[in-house]
């Protein structure tokens, strides 16, 4: 059975080498020449949207998924009209339009924190009176990783925003090179939340799902950096809404797959910010840290093999390599660390690569974490700011 992935980044290299002991192979498409799927995989070289491109890359396949939610939808639409395109490209179409996802929170009943539709600086001001201070003001479509996002704390922070978008707006009106492209923007209410969480869960073809255990991120410039799994300190009803919430959206988007679902913890709640309809960053922890890892359960599902178990083998925290990589040999001294490297060129804010750390206890894995080299030690892992606050959370 040969599959086809949208994308060939280290998403979809950790898919492939999750599939191919189930006896899968792979055809991927991208446009970089350097993706790193080239290593070990076919790879077709072209746009999303060279139509010739995707006909030669749907030929012969059992199946379509993606590594990579902002492909575009016309090409999922394409490709699902010659072969079954999973998750289905509704998925697709809500994840890549943060107004979309909120609307579809609402719609299922599931928390968020309040927001507002804007169109351009002039409205700015009205969603700013509606929602107040503070608040975030993102692009509703594309931005990652902090990107095409503003922080407004004061008067001064809005107006400048209102500049920037009035304009953008006239840029993009006269036509001019290089002008953004904006399909609109939304405001959301910036809430002093306790922490960052996310969940992994996989339903199949059959509606068979699964569910990991919530996951605790630590961000830096708007780039994850590290994730705690299982996260501490959990209530069993904070996972218990989680994984409802997860399976709203399932049926709502008849959905099959992983899926990822990031929350914010606020008050004893969580608010849903937004999905990612593919496998996650914050799952990485689950080749070593899990019965079954999420890429190798994405592979299960849309094949329509059993969904494999989601329960934790001890408990992992996962290091993201962002721009360059430390002493493979200083990592692998510490005891079960497991270090992945993606083959890619370092450039500042890339991620290339990850770490995986496990333990059999949140003891353990604290005096295992201060065993890591001190490339792992500097400003931006937050890493000593994470070990004092495991444990003051276990005193």
């Amino acid at each position: 059975m040969t599959i086809g992935i949208l994308g060939g980044g280290q998403l979809g290299y950790m898919l492939a080498l999750a599939g191919y002991p189930l006896g899968l192979h792979f055809r991927f498409l991208d446009p970089s020449p350097e993706a790193p799927v080239g290593r070990i995989a076919t790879r077709i070289t072209a746009p999303f949207t060279d139509r010739s491109a995707l006909a030669k890359f749907a030929a012969g396949l059992e199946l379509v998924t993606y590594e990579f939610e902002n492909v575009p939808v016309e090409t999922a639409r394409f490709l699902a009209e010659r072969v079954p395109v999973l998750p289905p490209p509704a998925a697709l179409e809500v994840a890549q339009d943060r107004l979309n996802e909120k609307r579809l929170f609402q719609q299922l009943g599931i928390a968020t924190t309040e927001f507002a539709a804007v169109a351009d600086g002039v409205a700015l001001a009205g969603a700013i009176k509606h929602i107040g201070l503070p608040a975030i003001l993102k692009t509703c479509r594309m931005g990652y990783d902090g990107k095409g996002q503003w922080s407004l704390r004061n008067a001064e922070d809005a107006d400048r925003a209102r500049s920037e978008l009035t304009a953008a707006n006239l840029a993009a009106k006269d036509g001019k090179d290089g002008a953004p492209e904006h399909a609109g923007f939304i405001l959301e209410r910036l809430v002093p939340f306790t922490r960052e969480l996310s969940i992994l869960a996989v339903r199949g073809r059959t509606g068979e799902t699964a569910v990991y255990p919530l996951v605790e991120n630590h961000h830096r410039g708007g780039i994850l950096r590290l994730s705690l799994a299982p996260a501490p300190q959990l209530d069993r009803a904070v996972q218990q809404g989680a994984e409802d919430a997860a399976r709203r959206i399932f049926d709502a988007l008849n959905y099959v797959g992983v899926l990822a679902i990031e929350f914010f913890e606020y008050e004893g709640r969580l608010l849903a910010n937004e999905i990612a309809p593919r496998v996650h960053n914050s799952g990485h922890w689950t080749i070593e840290g899990a019965i079954t890892s999420q890429f190798e359960n994405h592979l299960r599902a849309v094949v329509g093999l059993p969904l494999g178990s989601t329960h934790a083998v001890g408990c992992s925290v996962m290091l993201n390599l962002i721009g360059d990589v430390p002493n493979s040999a200083e990592v692998l001294t510490v005891r079960d660390a497991h270090l992945h490297l993606y083959g890619k060129s370092a450039r500042a804010g890339r991620k290339l690569g990850h770490v995986t750390l496990r333990a059999s206890s949140p003891e353990q894995l604290a005096s295992r974490l201060g065993e890591l080299p001190s490339y792992f030690h500097r400003p931006e892992f937050g890493l000593d700011a994470v070990l004092r606050h495991s444990a003051s959370a276990r005193r």
